[in-house]
């Protein structure tokens, strides 16, 4: 048996060599539409066959791509429409099921070209399984992703703080979500780092408020200071006159007795106010008459 394999495996060269001396010859002879004829009289059910199937497969295509783009417009659109849900959510799931259809257009075309698809799902769910264990953590962060969007702890622009991370949202992805931090440095933060912590969203709510601290001396007048610091919360134009400003005595210092100005703001204009009220106290109590102390310690020698 391992002889005739072994002419056979000799005798290859050689009857290629005919094959191929043959073509050439009938080609120089002019004979080349005689040969066409025949090798399509010979495979014409094959050549019509393999065009159907190229054919089909090219409308397949065509098909999965106008689905793919149908079905990805319609859910983003469709989530836009949804009050409370991130745009976010849209892309992702519009993302999927643009992967889907082209997943089952490749199927398809397998099956037209007749490989066996039920080997090549069973490989695939194998491969995705070990893929799965092999990537546990990526997939943490994927269901991480997804209770992120459902939830909505956050959507894009908000600034948080979750322990771990500060700054404002940029995009959130299934595996990371990007922030940006006040001075301006990009974090992309796993998302199963940010769920897994508290969250902080400074911009959820319509309205904050804001508490500052200012000292005066112990020999000024306590409710002169609480009226010019309440006519100070009142003359501004970015703080909320309700829930009403309160001025009140937070602390009898070591030098100075503790005022805390307490106040209202949108979250658009809380910065606004704080800086512009901070801006004002010092000019505010001293030209009341008023004193901002520094320490002072009282150091007594005795003179042996």
């Amino acid at each position: 048996m391992a002889e005739e394999v072994a002419a056979a495996v000799e005798k290859a060269p050689a009857a290629t060599e005919q094959v191929v001396n043959k073509v050439i010859t009938k080609v120089q002879a002019g004979e080349t539409t005689s040969m066409l004829q025949n090798l399509w009289a010979e495979h014409q059910g094959t050549v019509i066959h393999f065009g159907k199937i190229v054919l089909l497969a090219i409308l397949v295509l065509l098909i999965a791509w106008i689905i793919a783009r149908i079905c990805k417009r319609l859910i983003v659109k469709a989530v836009e429409k949804i009050p409370g849900l991130d745009n976010s959510i849209g892309q992702i799931l519009g993302n999927l099921a643009k992967t889907l259809v082209w997943v089952v257009a490749l199927l398809m075309i397998l099956d037209l070209l007749g490989v066996n698809t039920a080997s090549i799902l069973t490989v695939l769910g194998a491969a995705g399984l070990a893929v799965g264990l092999a990537m546990k953590d990526s997939l943490s962060n994927i269901s991480a992703g997804l209770m992120l969007l459902f939830l909505r702890p956050y959507k894009s622009g908000d600034f948080i703080d979750c322990g771990t991370v500060t700054g404002t949202i940029t995009e959130i992805g299934l595996f990371t979500t990007t922030l940006k931090t006040p001075d301006g440095i990009f974090i992309s933060a796993p998302n199963s780092a940010i769920f897994g912590h508290p969250i902080k969203n400074f911009s959820r709510n319509p309205i904050r408020r804001a508490d500052i601290n200012v000292g005066i001396a112990y020999g000024d007048s306590i409710p002169k200071a609480l009226e010019v610091l309440n006519a100070l919360l009142q003359g501004n134009e970015f703080v909320l006159k309700d829930p009403a400003p309160q001025v009140v005595v937070a602390d009898l210092g070591e030098s100075s007795v503790n005022l805390t100005l307490r106040f209202w703001a949108t979250t658009e204009n809380y910065w606004k106010a704080f800086f512009g009220i901070k801006e004002g106290l010092k000019g505010a109590i001293e030209g009341a008459g008023l004193n901002i102390p520094f320490p002072q310690r009282v150091v007594t020698l005795i003179n042996k």
